[in-house]
């Protein structure tokens, strides 16, 4: 997949670093292909490595995953929906509170996209 494996690292702690994988989803997948989740990356042995490869490659992750979010995002901004208004703005987008949070959302989007809008 792209990543560097530490060895000293559980198999489960491994699979979290691919983006698209948490914790929950690492252990479903283990148990899937029926491995201990708490084995160490170094203790695998070359087959069920390559279960583990076969299993991840059904699921849409890294790459493909991110373009399906930017996908989403872009039509939400496209069909003028609240969400994709706030997301133009650069402000939170699932209903925080914007007084005295969400400083970073504002400072990166920059307060002259921000002021003209929301007038």
């Amino acid at each position: 997949m792209g990543h560097v494996i530490p060895d000293n690292k559980s198999i489960w702690i491994w699979l979290t670093m691919v983006y698209g994988i948490g914790r929950v989803r690492s252990k479903e997948v283990l148990e899937e292909v029926k491995i201990d989740h708490m084995k160490k990356v170094k203790d695998i042995t070359e087959e069920e490595q390559k279960t583990i490869l076969d299993k991840l490659k059904t699921l849409t992750l890294e790459n493909d995953l991110k373009r399906e979010v930017w996908a989403n995002i872009k039509r939400l901004k496209e069909i003028k929906s609240y969400r994709g208004m706030r997301h133009n703005v650069w402000l939170p987008t699932r209903g925080q509170n914007t007084r005295k949070n969400a400083r970073t959302a504002k400072k990166l989007g920059g307060r002259a996209r921000v002021r003209p809008i929301l007038k």
